[in-house]
């Protein structure tokens, strides 16, 4: 085991996610170490859902920084080495960091992952929890090893999903409980001790990665069901989406509504205050915020009074012009 040192700690922060924004703001605040950042090139970031340029914020504190597409190409694992690290910090950062560079810090590779693992190993956890209806998350600080997720658990924090949570705002939750952890974790770094757990993974649930084309509405689901992919979908990410004829119709914020219904799924009503309303299999939605694509997201109010007010129904798919 590396002899771990008790004055602070030199750390390579790499991360590019508005989840590591707080964290890094913490660790600047409170001076800790921190010798270098890594993080996405401007190309790479504006492709990353919820990314954030966290060379803005270290800027002041005239952290050196690189910026490259892949952690673990040669030229970005000799500049961390170069840097002399004794933690190399993980957070909001989707590639797998290899073998080369998790040999690099002296004391550890550590990384957040917003989950209770070995639960929701993976891609997408926030996303994953709130789509499958989960009224509880996590986030747990791990030591990173090759395979994903895998590491020994270092601190762990339970986090409640509220009915009216989105991803963005569990985000939120999870970006403080990685404060906190840090808060907790560092000073016994500094004396001398590393706090290890292995995970059972006889109990490990992996998610695969979403992509933007999976947020496709289909309106025979359950209102409830609805909600929770539209607030598990929406921004930072690509969002829910349906079709209306062959235009194309994002869901950015909804409500569930409790009524029997004996509409065909996907038929836009009103209701008496002028909201629409689209019939599920068991009830209807309310679209709070809706967004013709490449248009901008427009309340529910002013969608029902333009481009809501012609049409009856939302697909599936597109329907083609001149199709019966």
């Amino acid at each position: 085991m590396p002899s771990i040192p008790k004055e602070y700690p030199r750390i390579v922060f790499v991360g590019a996610h508005k989840e590591a924004v707080p964290p890094l703001l913490y660790l600047l605040s409170h001076f800790e170490n921190i010798v270098g950042l890594f993080t996405l090139d401007a190309a790479s970031l504006s492709q990353m859902s919820g990314g954030a340029d966290l060379e803005t914020v270290v800027a002041p504190a005239k952290v050196p920084v690189m910026r490259r597409r892949n952690a673990n190409d040669p030229e970005a694992v000799n500049w961390i080495r170069a840097l002399h690290p004794d933690i190399l910090l993980v957070v909001g950062w989707t590639q797998l960091i290899k073998t080369q560079l998790l040999s690099v810090p002296s004391i550890a590779a550590l990384g957040f992952h917003a989950s209770l693992l070995p639960k929701y190993r993976g891609r997408a956890p926030v996303n994953w929890a709130i789509l499958n209806g989960e009224t509880e998350t996590g986030n747990t600080l791990m030591v990173l090893e090759p395979g994903a997720d895998q590491g020994d658990i270092v601190c762990q924090r339970e986090i409640p999903i509220a009915y009216d949570d989105d991803c963005r705002t569990v985000y939120e939750k999870v970006s403080q409980t990685e404060c906190e952890m840090l808060g907790e974790v560092l000073p016994l770094i500094r004396q001398g001790r590393l706090p290890r757990v292995k995970q059972d993974s006889t109990t490990a649930t992996v998610m695969p990665k979403r992509r933007p084309e999976d947020g496709l509405i289909d309106w025979g689901w359950t209102s409830k069901r609805l909600y929770d992919w539209v607030r598990a979908l929406t921004h930072p990410y690509p969002g829910a989406f349906t079709f209306l004829a062959e235009e194309k119709i994002m869901i950015w914020k909804a409500a569930a509504v409790e009524s029997s219904s004996n509409d065909l799924p996907g038929t836009i009503t009103l209701d008496a205050d002028g909201w629409p309303m689209v019939a599920t299999g068991d009830g209807y939605l309310r679209l709070l915020h809706v967004e013709r694509e490449g248009n901008g997201p427009v309340s529910g109010l002013k969608a029902a009074r333009s481009f809501l007010n012609s049409a009856p129904r939302f697909r599936s798919a597109p329907t083609l012009r001149g199709a019966a």
